[in-house]
C-alpha cells in the first residue's frame, strides 16, 4: 500500500466488513504516529451504504420526506432502515441522573423539595 491516505470505503473493502482494531494512528499536522488498539467510532462501524444514508438524513435536517425525494423511495422504506441502522448504534445518555451529591446540594440551597430529592435519588420507577 502507499502512503496515501486510505478512505472509510477502501478500508470496508479491504476488511469486506469483517471486525477490525486499528493499530496505528498518524497525526497529520506532526506526523507523530501513535500505536495501541484503537476502537473505531460506532459510525464509522457502520456499512458504507449505512454511512451515506446517514450523512444524508443529517444533510436533510432529518427529513424523512426529504430522503424519499434523495433516494426514490417509500416512507416506510426509510423508517426501516433508520431503525435498523439505530439498532446497530449504541446511545449515549444525553440527560445523565445527577449524583447524590447534586441532589443534596440542591435540597440544601432550597431549590427542590425533599419528595423531589428522593424521587431523584431513587431515579426512574
Amino acid at each position: 500500500m502507499t502512503d496515501e491516505a486510505m478512505d472509510w470505503q477502501e478500508l470496508t473493502n479491504l476488511t469486506g466488513g469483517r471486525e477490525f482494531t486499528v493499530e496505528r494512528v498518524r497525526l497529520n499536522e506532526t506526523g507523530v504516529a501513535i500505536e495501541g488498539a484503537f476502537e473505531l467510532p460506532q459510525l464509522a462501524q457502520l456499512s458504507a451504504e449505512d454511512q451515506v444514508f446517514v450523512t444524508a438524513f443529517v444533510r436533510c435536517h432529518g427529513s424523512i420526506k426529504e430522503m424519499e425525494r434523495t433516494f426514490g423511495v417509500s416512507y416506510p422504506t426509510i423508517k426501516s432502515r433508520l431503525n435498523r441502522i439505530t439498532q446497530a448504534l449504541d446511545f449515549v445518555e444525553t440527560d445523565p441522573a445527577p449524583s447524590r451529591a447534586e441532589v443534596i446540594d440542591r435540597l440544601r440551597r432550597g431549590e427542590i423539595t425533599a419528595e423531589q430529592a428522593l424521587s431523584e435519588l431513587e431515579g426512574p420507577t
